[in-house]
C-alpha cells in the first residue's frame, strides 16, 4: 500500500485544470493563487512518480495517463462528496448547503416566485445555484460540482432520480398586427419556418419546440439565434419573426410593455416537464424530494 496518498484538494486542482485547459482559469474557478494550483498539481506528479500534464506557453495537454488520473478523480470527489451528503443527511432536512444547477429556461421565471418564501420557511438551507444549459448542468451533476438540477424533460440525463414539478405549454409568440392571429390555438403547419426564431444550440427548449411541431424541415429553416428568451422576444416585438416561449416565462411577464401576442401551440407534445434530479441513489434524496416539494408550492 502506498504511504503517501493524494489528497482530495490536489485532485480538484488537477479536475480544475482539466476542465478549464488554462491554469489561471483552474485557479479562479479553485479560488486560490495560479501558483497555489500548479504546485498542487506538482505535488500530486511527484507524488505519483508521473507526468499528468504537459506544460507549454500557450497550451495546457494532459498525457494518456492524466486523462485516466483525471477520470479517477472524477469519482473519487463524487465519492467524497457524497460522503459529506450521508453525513448532512442525517441532520435537519433542508439545512446546510445545497448546491442547484437551473437552465436559463427555468430560473429567471421560476426562481424569483420561489427564492423568498424558501429563505423565508427554510433559513438554516443555504442554497448555492447556478445557471446552466442542461448539458452543462448534467455535467455538473455528474462531476460533483452540482447536487440537484431544475431542468426540462424529455431529455437524455442517464441514469438519474427525479420528482415531477410541473407541466409547462409551449406558446407560439408573434407581433400583435400578425394577420394570422387565430382565437385559440396554433397548429404547428401555421408557422412559417422562414420565420422562426429560436434559442441557440445548448438550450433544450429548442428541441422540445421543434418535437412539439413535429416538422423536420423546421430544423433546416429556423433561425437558431437567441441567447436567451428576453432576446427573442424583442426580435419578435421589432417584427424579425415568431418565436415559442413557454408559458411560466409568459406568466411571469416576460410579454410586459412590447406589442407581441402569445397563443398556445396545439398539440398533445406542446408542453414540457419541469423537474428536479439529482444523483441515482444520492444519501440526500429524501431531502431533494422535500425541495422538489417546496417547489412545486411556488
Amino acid at each position: 500500500m502506498s504511504t503517501y496518498l493524494p489528497t482530495i484538494k490536489q485532485l480538484q486542482y488537477l479536475v480544475a485544470l482539466h476542465e478549464h485547459g488554462h491554469f489561471g482559469r483552474a485557479a479562479d474557478a479553485s479560488f486560490v493563487s495560479q501558483s497555489t494550483l500548479s504546485a498542487g498539481i506538482r505535488e500530486l506528479e511527484s507524488l505519483l512518480g508521473v507526468t499528468l500534464v504537459e506544460r507549454s506557453r500557450r497550451v495546457v495537454r494532459f498525457t494518456p495517463l492524466g486523462e485516466q488520473v483525471v477520470a479517477k478523480a472524477h469519482r473519487l470527489l463524487r465519492e467524497a462528496e457524497e460522503l459529506s451528503d450521508l453525513v448532512q443527511a442525517s441532520g435537519k432536512p433542508l439545512s446546510g448547503e445545497l448546491r442547484m444547477s437551473v437552465i436559463p429556461t427555468i430560473a429567471p421565471f421560476l426562481l424569483p416566485r420561489i427564492l423568498p418564501r424558501l429563505r423565508r420557511e427554510r433559513p438554516a438551507l443555504k442554497l448555492f445555484l447556478r445557471e446552466e444549459t442542461t448539458g452543462d448542468a448534467l455535467e455538473s451533476l455528474n462531476h460533483g460540482r452540482a447536487d440537484c438540477v431544475l431542468l426540462a424533460l424529455p431529455y437524455a440525463t442517464g441514469e438519474i432520480e427525479s420528482a415531477h414539478i410541473a407541466d409547462d405549454r409551449i406558446f407560439v409568440a408573434f407581433p400583435k398586427d400578425d394577420p394570422r392571429d387565430p382565437p385559440n390555438e396554433i397548429p404547428p403547419s401555421m408557422i412559417d419556418e422562414g420565420r422562426l426564431l429560436l434559442l441557440e444550440d445548448g438550450h433544450c427548449l429548442r428541441d422540445h419546440a421543434l418535437a412539439a411541431c413535429n416538422r423536420p424541415e423546421m430544423r433546416a429553416s429556423a433561425t437558431m439565434i437567441g441567447t436567451s428568451l428576453h432576446t427573442l422576444v424583442q426580435m419578435v416585438d421589432n417584427g424579425l419573426g415568431v418565436t415559442m416561449l413557454p408559458e411560466m416565462a409568459i406568466d411571469a411577464g416576460i410579454l410586459h410593455e412590447t406589442e407581441v401576442v402569445a397563443r398556445p401551440l396545439k398539440g398533445n407534445a406542446a408542453n414540457r416537464e419541469i423537474a428536479l434530479i439529482w444523483r441515482k441513489n444520492s444519501p440526500r434524496g429524501e431531502e431533494f424530494k422535500l425541495l422538489a416539494e417546496e417547489l412545486r408550492a411556488g
